[in-house]
């Protein structure tokens, strides 16, 4: 999904969102090979084919990104692992649980990657390869690959970057409690995408973070190559901000202990995002 040669289907592609999103993309460079929607009244957008189901095409897409309802997606995911493809990006919010759940199981089984639900996608600037929603503006090349669990917070920190070292790879992770692809595997894949420097952008909640932050370091990552930084600074404990997952039960889930834990590993923490752009310039 970060290559100009891997084949993307848009589900959803002809809805209002769906459709400006699938234009966004084709424009930056994503090779985007069909759409899949139930509207039968349009055969193609954008020059692309639409079908109703990928079982239908015959340009065999490897990536599927999804913006149809919360309800219909895993009736979709359904359709694209059944017919190859192995790479996922859910954008859409509100998915059940239990259908996420399905899901992972799913691609466990297919041995494919899942990023999503309620994400913003990844991007590669180098390639021109967008599969989400983020403004590609942001996005300079560069040699910092980002992992975020928030988008609108990727989107800040990138343009920050871009007038630093710049953004080799974004993922955003998504905010649910359940996702395709947690921080520890995200550190995976950046790894083997080749990048050593990393921000970090974390949220309140949970304790992925530090758990990936811990893996990381266990993969060969320096922790000076590590910058991290965290919303919710000042959330009350036991409500829900923004995000499904984005809520403090204890300890645990607070800023103030993940950021203890990371500094402790040798991690760098900043209070505020344009603090990103010479965060690395004495690395």
């Amino acid at each position: 999904m970060f290559y100009k040669t891997n084949r993307v289907c848009v589900y959803g592609g002809t809805g209002r969102y769906g459709s400006y999103h699938l234009k966004r993309m084709i424009e930056y460079g994503t090779n985007v090979v069909c759409v899949v929607s139930k509207n039968k009244q349009i055969q193609r957008i954008e020059g692309v084919p639409v079908y109703q189901s990928l079982g239908e095409s015959f340009e065999k897409p490897d990536t599927a990104v999804f913006f149809v309802p919360p309800q219909n997606v895993l009736e979709a995911f359904k359709d694209a692992v059944d017919n190859g493809v192995v790479n996922f990006v859910i954008i859409t919010e509100h998915v059940p649980v239990h259908d996420t759940l399905k899901m992972l199981k799913l691609a466990k089984e297919k041995g494919a990657r899942m990023v999503g639900p309620n994400c913003p996608g990844v991007i590669n600037p180098h390639e021109r390869v967008k599969v989400g929603i983020m403004p590609e503006k942001y996005f300079k090349a560069g040699n910092v690959a980002i992992i975020s669990r928030s988008g609108t917070l990727m989107y800040e920190t990138a343009k920050h970057l871009s007038e630093g070292p710049g953004v080799g790879v974004a993922l955003g992770l998504g905010g649910d409690p359940v996702v395709g692809t947690n921080v520890s595997e995200a550190f995976e894949i950046v790894k083997k995408l080749g990048y050593e420097k990393v921000l970090l952008i974390g949220e309140i909640g949970g304790e992925d973070e530090v758990r990936g932050v811990e893996h990381a370091l266990k993969i060969g990552f320096s922790p000076e190559n590590i910058v991290a930084f965290f919303a919710g600074r000042h959330a009350p404990e036991g409500k829900r901000m923004g995000h499904a997952g984005a809520i403090i039960e204890g300890e645990r889930g607070k800023v103030s202990f993940k950021e203890q834990r990371l500094k402790e590993l040798g991690v760098r923490v900043v209070k505020f995002p344009w603090e990103v752009k010479d965060a690395w310039r004495n690395c």
